[in-house]
């Protein structure tokens, strides 16, 4: 089959390499629609601590069962699937007291990282995910949107550690995909007004065109724009989905007192962010780290998109051929892309 594979910073091959064999509890799938994600663009750019050289990278894909482990029940030749990239053990501490995202085990079978992923015509389906976090593609779901359980888990599960209340005003920072799922969730979970904030101008039309009630031009003072919007309160909730030390700080600059706010962005490995002890201590903050997914989130998740309560169509802005993943790769590279769905 067809792969592209990673062997360093900036060096991504495709190459013919063997169908991958399946265990008694896995499954084969043959892709039909792999996205990129900003993940597999930092993997590209600087490498990743779980990342093996040569590994096929990517990990939202969607696809049709090709082979089924004699042990897997529920699952047949066929049926066309959608599978998270990851599931807990259910068995260590974390597991133990329901923190299943934070699982000790959960690099073990991770998709793309510790697992050969989906940039590539077939998938082997690890046993613990085909337990616990494959589905059935509901009718009237493309392939396409399918593919996007994945990446709308993790925004689910930051949603509800966001606790968002009907009428409150929330701010999104960011623009890019994860921060236009929050747009939409926010609007589903009855926020008065949703605000997002970005410098891209393309992205904030279409975070207009998708449910934000007020788009903010981060160019110019983001704060000052916030503050008159919200009677010079801040934000009952802030979401911050951009991933650098200076956006965490912003956000908890504007959320108002009592207010919550959620560092969902992962900044690079090593990094601090100076966050105002006054803001927090006098103003009785509520921060929250907010990573990966749960099998409920991914439940979750699949019901709200195949409900259609969230639209993630309108995030394909571009289709390309997995031959050009790099030509994909430096469209999101450049902002010039908000999600490519490749094509084995």
């Amino acid at each position: 089959m067809m792969a592209a594979r990673f062997y360093g910073p900036g060096v991504i091959r495709l190459e013919h390499v063997e169908i991958p064999e399946i265990s008694s509890d896995e499954l084969l799938v043959r892709n039909h629609a792999v996205l990129t994600c900003g993940t597999d663009l930092k993997m590209y750019e600087r490498g990743h601590r779980l990342a093996k050289p040569p590994l096929i990278i990517g990990h939202e894909f969607s696809g049709t069962i090709e082979r089924v482990g004699k042990d897997v029940k529920d699952f047949e030749v066929g049926m066309n699937v959608v599978p998270a990239n990851s599931a807990p053990c259910m068995s260590c501490h974390y597991c133990r007291i329901g923190k299943h995202n934070l699982c000790e085990h959960l690099d073990d079978v991770l998709i793309g990282f510790s697992s050969p992923g989906a940039y590539a015509e077939y998938v082997r389906v690890p046993g613990r995910i085909v337990r616990q976090n494959t589905y059935k593609i509901p009718q009237g779901l493309s392939f396409e949107e399918a593919a996007f359980l994945e990446p709308f888990a993790c925004v689910v599960h930051g949603g509800e550690l966001a606790n968002i209340s009907p009428g409150d005003l929330v701010l999104i920072i960011g623009a890019g995909p994860i921060g236009l799922l929050h747009v939409q969730l926010a609007k589903a979970y009855g926020a008065r007004t949703v605000m997002v904030a970005d410098t891209n101008p393309e992205r904030l039309r279409m975070g207009g065109a998708l449910g934000a009630d007020k788009t903010i031009n981060a160019t110019e003072d983001t704060l000052d724009q916030v503050k008159r919007l919200s009677e010079n309160r801040g934000a009952d909730v802030v979401i911050e989905a951009v991933g650098r030390p200076e956006t965490w700080q912003l956000a908890v600059k504007t959320t108002r007192k009592g207010g919550t706010t959620v560092l969902f962005g992962g900044c690079p490995s090593g990094s601090l962010a100076s966050i105002d002890t006054e803001a927090v201590h006098y103003g009785e903050l509520t921060l929250r780290g907010a990573f990966h997914h749960t099998p409920r989130d991914v439940s979750r998740a699949l019901q709200l998109i195949s409900s259609h309560q969230v639209n993630v169509a309108p995030l394909i802005t571009h289709r390309m051929r997995l031959s050009d993943v790099e030509g994909a790769l430096r469209l999101m590279q450049n902002g010039k892309a908000i999600k490519v769905v490749l094509s084995p």
